[in-house]
């Protein structure tokens, strides 16, 4: 798996013929500076597509916020493409270069060395018997979630061929390191740093409070299905997108995906950072 096998972080040069912008959709703001970026780039004879994800592009710059990039980086991931994100509004986990640091982070990529973190992806996909459906790509999490059902879930969920829990829960988070930030640390779950592979399983309020998060190594092929006699339905998200109904005659797979995401970095900013700045941790100076 590249997560394992390729470094965490890395410095490459790009040789830039071809970029790709997306932009957050109907947000006038987003439209206008890819507009602009779009003439800078040009200006150097670089060729510039707007709002499609082809295989030959040679960055993709994704103007809005976290659910903007996330939107792309299934194919982003799958064709390789070093994603640079501009955010909005605040700073982002994934869209950490600001408005403000738009045109110098572009210049960046044109005449200078970038910094890339591979960040770990899951493939899903959901089994009937013998039949599986397509897969889907998570960047930051798979859930299962009850949505209005005033009974909770009963998962059963295994790890390979062990056994982990049947959670009572009102759903299950599997969630990679990149999206500990996201739904899972709102269940309650721990941060972990993006560069340590793993996938976290996360109970969404747990029935019994000893049912607690897990983390797992990449190479962990997950099951979950449905205790069956409870007449128990549910569905699956897949970052923020629903994705299947799930009742008990399915099975959820979740595994790490083949390929990472290649995120571009700021050199000059720390994925503490950033915690420190999004989970206001503290105030004042840095501790000696």
């Amino acid at each position: 798996m590249p997560q394992i096998s390729e470094a965490f972080r890395s410095h490459l040069s790009l040789s830039l013929t071809h970029a790709g912008i997306v932009s957050k959709k109907d947000y006038a703001p987003a439209g206008e500076l890819a507009q602009t970026i779009a003439a800078r780039l040009q200006q150097q004879k670089i060729a510039v597509t707007i709002d499609t994800v082809t295989e030959d592009l040679d960055v993709l710059i994704v103007l809005g916020g976290d659910g903007t990039l996330l939107h792309v980086a299934d194919q982003a991931a799958r064709f390789s493409i070093p994603v640079l994100g501009i955010n909005m509004g605040n700073l982002g986990f994934l869209t950490e270069r600001t408005e403000m640091e738009a045109i110098a982070a572009v210049d960046e990529l044109v005449s200078g060395t970038i910094t890339i973190e591979n960040r770990m992806m899951l493939k899903a996909s959901l089994g009937t018997g013998n039949r599986n459906s397509s897969s889907r790509y998570a960047l930051n999490e798979v859930v299962i979630s009850k949505g209005t059902l005033d009974r909770v879930l009963q998962l059963s969920t295994r790890a390979d061929e062990e056994y982990i829990n049947t959670y009572k829960a009102d759903g299950l988070i599997f969630s990679t390191p990149t999206g500990s930030t996201a739904y899972n640390l709102s269940a309650g779950g721990p941060l972990v740093y993006p560069g340590l592979a793993s996938i976290l399983v996360t109970p969404i309020c747990p029935f019994m409070l000893g049912s607690r998060p897990v983390l797992l190594p990449p190479n962990s092929r997950l099951r979950t299905s449905l205790e069956k006699g409870h007449d128990h339905r549910a569905q699956v998200i897949v970052d923020g997108q629903p994705a299947w109904d799930m009742d008990d005659s399915n099975t959820l797979k979740v595994a790490a995906a083949k390929h990472p995401l290649r995120l571009i970095i700021s050199p000059d900013r720390d994925y503490f950072a950033i915690l420190r700045n999004k989970l206001h941790w503290g105030i004042g100076k840095e501790s000696q």
